[in-house]
């Protein structure tokens, strides 16, 4: 199982000083949400992060963070803006149990093969103590495709993103839909997806 493709992952080896810059302008209400509902000083592993600017945040905040990307060059630019080593780690390689109080996977697992992400998320599923949080955000859509910088997104329907979370045993689930924006700079229907594991 392949986790990201490898022209996904040329273009962020190619635009990571770019995109990481980029990432840093913004800020990101869901993530307070997020956080306000964690206990102080929780431990959270971030998949996909990026620049690193959630993961700053969540140290600020006094969390005890764990960044991952699975991406080398993405993780070198987390790492000059954390002051922290950054692990590079695919998201099919993730084999933690019960260590996590949260994940959080903002924008990133929208690159799993369609075929891969319910083992995926069994996976995050694992990593979580029994009554841990775990958001992930994706593109919506009806097939899986490319964007115009021949990144794969799996751009999920809402009852077909559900089917994959519901195997696993999740105390609740919520999804939400927002429009928003992305690195194209396009207009995009979003899914945020809010998931507590069962204890």
């Amino acid at each position: 199982m392949q986790s990201l493709d490898d022209r996904t992952l040329d273009f962020y080896a190619g635009e990571a000083e770019t995109y990481a810059l980029r990432a840093r302008q913004t800020a990101n209400a869901r993530l307070d949400t997020f956080l306000d509902l964690l206990p102080p000083g929780a431990a959270i592993l971030e998949l996909g992060c990026g620049g690193g600017q959630d993961s700053q945040a969540m140290l600020a905040r006094g969390f005890d963070v764990t960044p991952t990307d699975g991406s080398p060059e993405m993780a070198r630019q987390a790492e000059d803006l954390l002051k922290r080593p950054v692990a590079v780690l695919p998201f099919d390689q993730l084999d933690a149990s019960g260590l996590y109080d949260g994940v959080w996977a903002n924008a990133c697992l929208l690159h799993v093969p369609r075929a891969n992400l319910a083992a995926v998320l069994s996976r995050i599923h694992k990593a979580l103590k029994p009554g841990g949080m775990f958001y992930a955000s994706f593109k919506a859509g009806s097939a899986e495709g490319r964007d115009r910088f021949d990144r794969y997104y799996n751009y999920p329907s809402r009852d077909w993103l559900e089917a994959q979370y519901a195997p696993l045993t999740w105390k609740s689930a919520d999804m939400t839909e927002a429009v928003g924006g992305g690195y194209d700079g396009e207009k995009t229907d979003w899914l945020h997806v809010t998931a507590i594991r069962a204890a």
